[in-house]
């Protein structure tokens, strides 16, 4: 089961980027995309009423994420948010009648097939984000990588980020690590269940 790791802060000396790092190495099958390297405008200057050039950076991403059964998304929330450069590439990479259709009122995804996986690094402590409305992290899993048809999506808070120690955040690296390397063996088990049956 291939994997495309999509690190979506815009420093490379991040812990998210470390997160999204070990996350490819313990799946073994992952390639890893920083949008912070790509080339591309992340403002939709006409919205929806006028398609914009695909610049190859953004249109290279976009092949990535369809030649991967398996999609990650390592983000800090930010004001109970995410940064505005993964914004920005969402509502760039992934367009109507290409990624999602509407039938009607109803959205159809069309990226159905693949799973997915969010990874979000805060300053609240997991106990507490349990108990809140997580909307933005919500609107990821089901208003976008949902709405695409990517609908079997893991998630992974990890924080207090401020606080935390570098015995801490080892740790993390290494839980996040082990997730990689679980739902690679998921996808694996997966595939064989799909796969035809030889018949002589």
């Amino acid at each position: 089961m291939s994997a495309l790791v999509i690190d979506a802060h815009p420093n490379p000396a991040s812990l998210t980027a470390a997160l999204a790092s070990a996350y490819a190495d313990g799946h073994g099958d992952a390639r890893l995309l920083a949008l912070r390297d790509l080339d591309f405008d992340v403002h939709m200057r006409f919205g929806y009423t006028q398609r914009m050039p695909i610049e190859p950076d953004l249109a290279d991403a976009r092949q990535a994420i369809r030649d991967a059964d398996h999609v990650v998304i390592a983000t800090p929330v930010w004001w109970r948010s995410t940064p505005a450069l993964l914004k920005g590439f969402l509502d760039r990479a992934l367009l109507p009648q290409q990624d999602y259709r509407y039938r009607g009122m109803a959205p159809e995804g069309l990226l159905t097939g693949r799973t997915g996986r969010i990874i979000a690094t805060s300053d609240t402590p997991p106990w507490l984000a349990a108990l809140l409305p997580d909307t933005r992290l919500d609107q990821l899993r089901s208003g976008t990588l949902g709405l695409v048809g990517i609908k079997r999506v893991r998630m992974r808070r990890l924080g207090p980020v401020r606080t935390s120690s570098p015995e801490q955040r080892a740790a993390w690296l290494a839980l996040v690590a082990a997730d990689g390397a679980r739902d690679a063996a998921r996808g694996a088990r997966d595939a064989r269940r799909s796969a035809p049956v030889a018949v002589d």
